[in-house]
This record gives structure tokens, sequence and C-alpha cells, in this order.
């Protein structure tokens, strides 16, 4: 495991687990949440985008966390593992929910500095739907790729147990 990709549902823990996983196998952490969002929740220009996304996969190891489609075949491409938080979408719900309250007012570390954290309708509706609208295409991607490791975790539980399995060596 050196280029991880990380996706799943918002609410999931993507970046938590990110961070802890990159902490363990001291490989580097990037967010793109941080990377597309600019101050004010301004989005980043597409091709800005997808350059700075490419730039950190030339790179020998890394981490990235989201889902963003606009870079997504090119990040399966490279990558060498898939972690897949494959959660229910009420334990996701309650932990955006829970999320809002915890950094109200203030950008979450993950998150670029002017972001204040924030939820809305489109927002819950969108993790509502992720199990039924985005993760199926997700799951026949990652059938259909020559990704080395793909690992579909479906609960925090599971997902601690995996990680406290992996062996920074």
């Amino acid at each position: 495991m050196k280029k991880i990709l990380l996706i799943g549902s918002g609410g999931a823990g993507k970046s938590t687990l990110a961070k802890q996983l990159g902490k363990k196998l001291s490989i580097p952490v990037y967010h793109l949440d941080t990377i597309f969002w600019k101050p004010g929740w301004t989005p980043s220009d597409q091709e800005m985008f997808r350059s700075e996304v490419e730039e950190l996969m030339a790179e020998d190891e890394w981490i990235i966390d989201g889902n963003f489609r606009s870079t997504m075949d090119s990040r399966l491409q490279q990558c060498d593992t898939v972690i897949f938080l494959h959660y229910p979408r009420w334990t996701c719900l309650r932990r955006a929910v829970k999320r809002r309250f915890m950094y109200h007012g203030k950008s979450r570390p993950d998150m670029t500095e002017g972001c204040e954290e924030k939820i809305d309708i489109d927002f819950l509706k969108w993790i509502y739907f992720y199990n039924d609208r985005h993760a199926p295409e997700i799951l026949e991607k990652l059938r259909q790729s020559n990704i080395e490791n793909v690992i579909i975790l479906k609960s925090p539980s599971k997902t601690a147990k995996w990680l406290s399995s992996v062996s920074s060596s």
C-alpha cells in the first residue's frame, strides 16, 4: 500500500481514517476537499483542480481521500489500494450531523481555512441516497478495475478492526 484512494459517503469518516492510516504508514495524506474548496466555499476551477490532483498522484506515495467524480477515474488508474467506506446511510447521516455541531463556526482540520462547517438539505440528501445512487457505480468500477487491493469496509467497528491489523512495515 503506497498509493491509497479512500472513498465513501459524506460522514463516513474518510478524512479521519486517512489521517490515522497516514500516520501509521508514514505516507502523506491529501484531502480533496482542501484542494477543491477555497475560502468561503468557493469551488476551484475544474482544470486547476484536476492538475493539482495529477501532480499529487505523480508522487511515490500518497493517501487521497474524497469522492469528486471529475478525478475518480484517473485516481482509480493510479492507485494500488482502494478503501471504500460503504457504511449504512444512518451511520453517515448521524456522523455528519455530529460533525456539524463539533465544528460549529469553524473549519474542520481537513478543510480549507475559511470554510466553516455547514450542513444543508442537499448534502443530507446526497448522504441519504449515496448507497442507492453512487455506491453501485463505484462498486462496478472497482469490479472492472485491475487494482491490487480493494478493501470494502461496512461499519466503523470493521474499519477499526482492519486499521488495527495494518502493519507499518
